[in-house]
């Protein structure tokens, strides 16, 4: 079996800021010819997206895919709910995870992986302002770390 190649095409940097990602999940998603050219160009924002899960389906909510230019007739609602390929099994574990734990559904990252679009999904526990605050300060103590080693071996 030949190794598969992934392309990042977008990631959801204020998810890692505002959520500890506890689990992780790969997931398909169901789009349109159109939706998929326009990713292949970058029209993908997952800012303020997240998942639901409604009759036994995963569904990705505010996930902004930019209409194609060429597309004409083709193209969609470039906000419309789109439907996450995910086992059964799976969307059961994270509906009872998210309705006992308080805890939340977010696309962290989309990516190529071959020639098929996948959504890495993260189950999510909010963070506190605290916690944001501890996140930053360790973030500037690692980059003045970095800094001084550069310094020191130039």
């Amino acid at each position: 079996m030949e190794k598969q190649e992934t392309k990042t095409i977008a990631e959801n940097r204020k998810a890692r800021h505002d959520y500890f990602i506890l689990e992780s999940y790969e997931a398909g998603i169901e789009l349109t010819g159109t939706e998929v050219k326009s990713i292949r160009e970058g029209g993908l924002n997952l800012k303020d997206s997240w998942i639901a899960i409604e009759n036994g389906e995963a569904i990705i909510k505010q996930m902004h895919i930019s209409p194609y230019e060429k597309g004409n007739i083709f193209n969609k609602d470039p906000l419309r709910e789109r439907r996450l390929l995910l086992h059964k099994r799976e969307i059961m574990k994270l509906l009872g995870q998210v309705k006992q734990g308080g805890l939340t559904l977010i696309p962290i990252s989309v990516y190529f992986k071959g020639s098929r679009v996948k959504v890495q999904v993260g189950l999510c526990k909010g963070k506190k302002l605290h916690d944001k605050r501890d996140s930053i300060a360790q973030r500037d103590a690692k980059r003045t770390i970095d800094r001084a080693l550069k310094q020191r071996n130039q």
